[in-house]
């Protein structure tokens, strides 16, 4: 793949580099996807095609599996389903949902059949206009960008194998879009406002809400035997999307987050981290940004120019090497100082 198709790629993934990978882990590799054991047959299952997609925690169980998070379209977790079998014949019994953004829950529908747990306020989202949110009309955004990228990449390329190779990752990506179109977004069945336990013979999984953060219905899934954690979103090795997050309550839920006894987490994308000073890191970056936000708030400067000129570079470890944050997350905390809820 040329860098530039490569460095197309990877801008949709959200802080890979900043991951740790696990030594030695088993990992099995199949059409569609990667799956790496984290810990105790927790598997972290990473589609392999290279297009924008969530992470999915796949949990095989003395007598079953519970898949956590569905992917970004059915098809998608479709190939899901179809890798678990490769770890084990054992039947998906019960999906998780993180959250209610499109790139962990648009697969749902594919898993109808069986018992789905989220936040209440997951069930609210999907249940009511999910595919007009501000996030999915990004993803839809983005997919468009991306297409127009590549052909213009197509048209400058510099040899007949590069413009092979474009076209080659052209087909793929729009194939991708076209499974948008099956999209039919679907609820949880079964809800929680605090925590819940399930147990899987000598397994605990407790499905806990922490508090508000990249959305107002993250759940992070907890093992507590394994001392692992998955995030979703809530929890990367820096900060989150933050277009329709809570910036000003998420360090407390982070807080939350670390008076749990773990030494791992799985984020919602990328790689499993064992520096557990990430969130500490991410936690200083909301506050700091909240805090420059609301002063350019007060000055009744536009959430545009507030975007441009809001400088977060002091946060050399995650690291933010220019001046300037994401447009979304600004008129977000706008939106939270005019109309809190």
């Amino acid at each position: 793949m040329p860098p530039e198709l490569k460095n197309l790629v990877l801008a949709t993934l959200l802080f890979g580099s900043t991951a740790h990978a696990l030594e030695n882990a088993e990992t099995i590799t199949t059409r569609t996807h990667r799956l790496t054991e984290v810990r105790n047959e927790i598997y972290l299952a990473q589609s392999t095609a290279p297009v924008f997609n969530s992470n999915s925690l796949v949990i095989v169980n003395d007598r079953d599996v519970i898949v956590v998070d569905s992917h970004v379209t059915p098809s998608k977790a479709v190939d899901l389903i179809e890798s678990v079998k490769a770890v084990t014949p054992k039947p998906i019994t019960t999906l998780i949902n993180s959250h209610h953004h499109w790139d962990h829950a648009h697969g749902n529908q594919v898993f109808k059949d069986i018992q789905i747990i989220g936040h209440e306020f997951t069930y609210t989202k999907l249940a009511g206009a999910p595919l007009i949110e501000l996030a999915y009309q990004n993803g839809l955004k983005g997919n468009a960008a991306t297409i127009s990228r590549v052909e213009q990449a197509i048209k400058d390329a510099g040899s007949d194998e590069d413009r092979k190779q474009f076209e080659t990752y052209l087909e793929l990506f729009k194939e991708h879009v076209h499974d948008f179109d099956e999209i039919a977004p679907i609820p949880p069945n079964i809800t929680l406002s605090d925590r819940m336990t399930l147990y899987r013979g000598d397994r605990e999984i407790q499905i806990l809400f922490l508090g508000r953060a990249h959305t107002g219905g993250d759940v992070v899934i907890y093992f507590p035997d394994d001392k692992l954690v998955y995030t979703g979103d809530m929890a990367f090795a820096g900060p989150s999307y933050m277009g329709d997050g809570y910036v000003d309550e998420w360090p407390d839920t982070l807080e939350n987050l670390k008076q749990l006894e773990f030494d791992i987490f799985v984020p919602g994308h990328g790689d499993p981290i064992t520096d557990l000073n990430r969130l500490d890191l991410a936690q200083a970056y909301y506050r700091d940004l909240w805090v420059k936000t609301v002063a350019k708030h007060a000055e009744g400067i536009s959430a545009t120019e507030a975007a441009q000129t809001i400088d977060m570079t002091n946060h050399t470890d995650i690291p933010i090497q220019k001046t300037g944050v994401d447009l979304t997350a600004v008129q977000r905390i706008y939106q939270r100082l005019e109309q809190p809820d």
